[in-house]
């Protein structure tokens, strides 16, 4: 063989070991494309699901919210209707004990004195089931929380403080912490 066509030869296996570089760079550059394309879709799917879990946190904490709106809505509501119907007992009630005080007055031995004792007795049983109280004390400090003064007036007795309930004119209630009605009552001056 001659120089030449050694030279020859040696230029064509060049040539076609530069054609055969050429696709493997090509396929190794589209293998890096595709591979940054695909890192970049799993990144945008990655922010996609903490979005998804921010979304689903926040409306799972919105239900919460509304269920415990609800239900202290549903209390508030059962408190007020509670409240009015106890309300609407509560002269009722004056009227037992206006009656038994008259009766034991009046007519300390009369058959029905036991029987009225007995209804305002089961009477005050319910109200205290329901949490009310009566506010019917003398003697102890006005407290403007719970009392009502419809009257001041030198107490009779000089070792009683001023301001002092004296008497009390109607009864009270108070129904857990609030006041359901006040009780109207006589003051020391």
């Amino acid at each position: 063989m001659s120089v030449k066509s050694k030279e020859k030869k040696a230029q064509a296996e060049e040539k076609e070991d530069i054609k055969q570089q050429e696709p493997v760079e090509n396929e190794t550059s589209d293998l890096d494309s595709l591979l940054e394309e695909q890192q970049k879709r799993i990144e945008e799917l990655n922010q996609e699901i903490v979005n998804m879990k921010d979304a689903h946190l926040r409306k799972a904490a919105e239900m919460d919210n509304m269920r415990k709106r609800l239900q202290r809505e549903r209390e508030q509501i059962y408190r007020f209707a509670k409240e009015a119907a106890v309300e609407d007992f509560l002269p009722v009630s004056d009227d037992l004990v206006r009656t038994l005080d008259m009766m034991e007055k009046n007519n300390p031995d009369s058959p029905y004195l036991d029987g009225i004792k007995m209804i305002l007795n089961k009477f005050d049983a319910v109200l205290e089931k329901n949490g009310v109280k009566r506010i019917d004390k003398a003697g102890v400090p006005f407290d403007v929380n719970i009392h009502d003064a419809m009257l001041i007036q030198k107490a009779e007795d000089d070792s009683i403080e001023s301001g002092t309930v004296l008497h009390v004119v109607e009864n009270g209630y108070i129904m857990g912490e609030k006041t359901l009605r006040h009780a109207k009552v006589i003051v020391s001056e």
